[in-house]
């Protein structure tokens, strides 16, 4: 139902959210999000065209709202192991209260990589500059990566398969317990900075 204190758009964009995360993408349709809104579905479409637009308009929003938080720690002054273990909780807490943000990452990967790209030069974060904090941190602690390259990657890609394959390993290795499988993501808070910083002390 609308709120007569914001925008329709903004009301729109409110509502499809919550039909979003309630229905996942393939499960939600405009006339949901129409009725939901309490608007006709011709008014729905004629701020957004289609669902994609519309899932895109959303989810791109709170992509680029996270990443600055992710650039700020490696930015810091905070120890290695510090920023190891506040870059993962942020990435996975962000994950389990906007579970479609790797739904959007994943379509943009496939169909506007560059996008994805912009999203996060726009959000102020310079690969460059990135990768020399990097360096300097592991420096520090005497610790020689030939390529700190994949120490990012590596770190990246253990908070973020889980929320990309989660309809395949609830469904495998959880029975579908959807509270269990939540409980193992917050699990993964500890375990992903254990993985990293034994493998690079070892390096």
């Amino acid at each position: 139902m609308a709120d007569d204190n914001i925008s329709t758009e903004e009301n729109i964009l409110n509502v499809a959210r919550e039909v979003f995360m309630q229905n996942g993408y393939d499960g939600t349709s405009m006339q949901m999000i129409a009725s939901a809104a309490g608007i006709n579905k011709s008014l729905l479409h004629y701020y957004y065209r289609s669902k994609e637009r519309l899932f895109e308009k959303i989810f791109s929003k709170a992509f680029s709202q996270f990443i600055p938080n992710l650039g700020v720690i490696f930015m810091s002054d905070m120890t290695l192991e510090e920023k190891i273990y506040a870059f993962t909780e942020r990435y996975i807490d962000v994950f389990i209260e906007n579970p479609l943000i790797p739904i959007f990452v994943m379509q943009e990967l496939s169909k506007n990589p560059q996008h994805l790209a912009d999203l996060v030069r726009d959000a102020g974060i310079n690969p460059d500059i990135m990768k020399q904090k990097i360096i300097q941190s592991l420096e520090k602690e005497n610790i020689a990566l030939e390529d700190p390259q994949h120490f990012m990657v590596n770190l990246i890609g253990l908070c973020v398969f889980p929320f990309a394959a989660r309809p395949l390993i609830q469904r495998m290795m959880f029975d579908n317990d959807e509270v269990a499988y939540n409980n193992f993501l917050v699990e993964r808070k500890k375990e992903v900075p254990q993985l990293i910083l034994n493998a690079i002390r070892r390096a």
